[in-house]
């Protein structure tokens, strides 16, 4: 049975954990050639093992110029194009006012906002017309939340990218849309709480207690709507954000 995803080259930054993980195992189940993205070389190859259909991993911070472009070197060596980008690639961690850092600021918009610039930047040669551009969100960047400003800050750039994104590309057709996730069980959500098992349970507990629905997601539930942004299916979205957070901002 042919994929929806059957032919097309899709680049997922940010691949083997959590979200991009499971959006990668995704599209390579619906027949795309996938290209992931991972700092670590041992995580990278067994996001890769553990994905059946036809998956490169490549090392790349992408907050690095040269990582990006040995990205895409990669891909070009296999495709002439790019039809879907999924720039997930970020994180952050927690300060309160008064206690953030320079490194604190430049490490979180450095993965967060430079990455993500210039990962779609160095893209566009490769991006086919009509292509879909998926920017990884975070309801953080519409509510507030203590000690988490600086994250919430770069998630609230990457908001309005998409937005003037989608009119410097409209004349070739290229849609951006973000994903703005809320509480998800990944290793980066459960982190925050320290390397305890309790405290990161009881901090995905506190979570799930504030989201209307009663629980955090699951990694393939915001996978589902990536691949929608991603596929035909949403040809007439563009600039938008879609929220996949159990109402958590909504209501």
């Amino acid at each position: 049975m042919t994929g929806k995803f059957e032919n097309k080259v899709v680049v997922v930054t940010g691949g083997t954990s959590g979200i991009g993980l499971a959006t990668a195992a995704r599209f390579a189940a619906q027949g795309a050639s996938v290209f992931i993205t991972g700092r670590r070389q041992k995580e990278l190859d067994a996001a890769v093992e553990s994905m059946k259909g036809r998956v490169v991993g490549v090392r790349a911070d992408m907050s690095k110029l040269a990582d990006i472009d040995r990205l895409y070197d990669a891909v070009q060596q296999k495709h002439a194009h790019i039809d879907v980008l999924f720039a997930n690639a970020g994180g952050g961690s927690m300060l309160p006012l008064g206690a953030i850092t320079e490194e604190h600021y430049e490490d979180t918009f450095g993965r967060n906002v430079k990455g993500v610039i210039f990962t779609v930047q160095k893209a566009i040669p490769l991006l086919r017309d009509g292509a879909s551009v998926i920017l990884t969100g975070s309801t953080a960047g519409s509510t507030g939340t203590a000690a988490f400003s600086v994250y919430s800050a770069s998630k609230a750039a990457v908001r309005n990218l998409a937005r003037s994104w989608t009119l410097d590309l409209k004349e070739r057709g290229i849609r951006v849309n973000v994903i703005s996730p809320g509480p998800v069980k990944t290793p980066g959500l459960v982190e925050l709480a320290g390397p305890e098992q309790a405290q990161q349970q009881a901090l995905l507990d506190y979570m799930a207690a504030n989201v209307p629905i009663g629980r955090v997601a699951d990694p393939d539930e915001v996978a589902k709507v990536v691949l929608f942004l991603g596929s035909d299916d949403s040809s007439f979205v563009a600039g938008a954000e879609f929220f996949v957070d159990g109402g958590l901002a909504q209501v």
